[in-house]
């Protein structure tokens, strides 16, 4: 190993390390307004801030040594300001703002990390055990609390958001009529799809919980051609008059066998010439790297679900073909550690 690479290494390590009291340091600073406070007053001195958000002097100062620390704000001659990232990415009017998928994640993602070792272990997802109720998933448990129901898919709207474009702009999406949007949550997904292409339909199928969440979020102007069907995703036959059906974000849960299932209905409500979206979060084909990859993949095996990984793009190619699928594209290397794969019904 060269000097160079370990101090990489080194540095990455120190990164890590030192990540989950600066993680909880950002998520502070969202809560107290303090990102919001800096892009609207930028080079704002340490007693504006002191005024603006209340606290204790000392305190104040750990807040904002963390914060500099990240680089999300610097410091010069005694004053803040928003790195460029941080003014956009971190404001709370920006739809694609990571505030409340950071916030999210503290609330229902690293409470559950600390039991990774036992998860491993054991092969189970042992911190489902903080969410009372039956099921054998997190969103099963989640369904039966429609006030977690709304917080959850508030946290990982934006973040929908941020991932949709890789999608969207995908050529083939151009001349779908119907989508079946499988999974589709409280309807960001088929929401964006709506805007991008004025001609084309969505039925969004998931849990009657979560149907209920997106009856809410839907706007007035798309209910005309934004359906929900609720149901179960593994116990329902899904709905058919559509000409496309999308996995987006919906199979890094569950395993190759439960996956193979969910495609083969897929394949079974399509007409011939259907075509099959899946589309998410992928590790390589070798596995040997990708920070959003490793950290899903481990947040979903220690709480939402046995089995669940980022996977390959390799597996979703296979997993089509076995479900029936005659022709299958693969489109990795997408924003985000995404991979999109296409298969057509013959």
């Amino acid at each position: 190993m060269t000097e160079s690479s370990k101090d990489r290494v080194y540095e990455r390590f120190q990164l890590i390390v030192n990540g989950p009291a600066l993680f909880n340091a950002i998520v502070a600073g969202l809560e107290l307004n303090v990102f919001e406070y800096l892009r609207e007053h930028p080079d704002a001195g340490f007693e504006d801030l002191e005024r603006f958000t209340a606290l204790r002097p000392h305190s104040l100062r750990v807040l904002l040594l963390g914060l500099t620390a990240t680089e999300l704000v610097s410091k010069q001659d005694g004053r803040y300001r928003n790195s460029a990232f941080a003014d956009d990415a971190l404001a709370a009017d920006r739809p694609h703002s990571w505030r409340e998928t950071l916030i999210g994640w503290r609330r229902f993602q690293y409470p559950a990390f600390p039991r990774a070792t036992e998860a491993l272990r054991e092969g189970r997802n042992v911190a489902l055990e903080a969410y009372d109720g039956p099921g054998e998933t997190l969103y099963a448990r989640l369904a039966h609390d429609p006030a977690l129901v709304a917080a959850y898919h508030d946290s990982i709207a934006p973040f929908t958001h941020l991932f949709v474009a890789g999608l969207l702009d995908h050529p083939e999406l151009s001349t779908v009529g119907h989508l079946l949007d499988v999974g589709g949550g409280d309807g960001t997904t088929a929401i964006s799809f709506a805007r991008r292409f004025p001609g084309a339909r969505v039925t969004i199928f998931d849990m009657p919980a979560v149907a209920e969440r997106a009856e809410l979020v839907v706007p007035e102007d798309l209910a005309a051609r934004i359906r929900l069907h609720p149901g179960d995703l593994f116990r329902d036959e899904f709905p058919g008059d559509v000409d496309a059906v999308l996995f987006s974000h919906v199979l890094e849960p569950f395993d190759e066998q439960r996956s193979v299932g969910l495609l083969s209905k897929a394949v079974r409500a399509l007409p011939p010439g259907g075509r099959i979206f899946a589309y998410g979060m992928t590790a390589p084909d070798d596995e040997d790297g990708g920070l959003l990859a490793a950290r899903l993949s481990l947040y979903l095996n220690v709480l939402v679900a046995v089995g669940g990984l980022a996977h390959p793009v390799a597996d979703y190619e296979r997993w089509l073909s076995e479900a029936g699928a005659t022709t299958v594209k693969a489109y990795p290397g997408l924003p985000y550690e995404h991979g999109l794969v296409v298969g057509t019904v013959g």
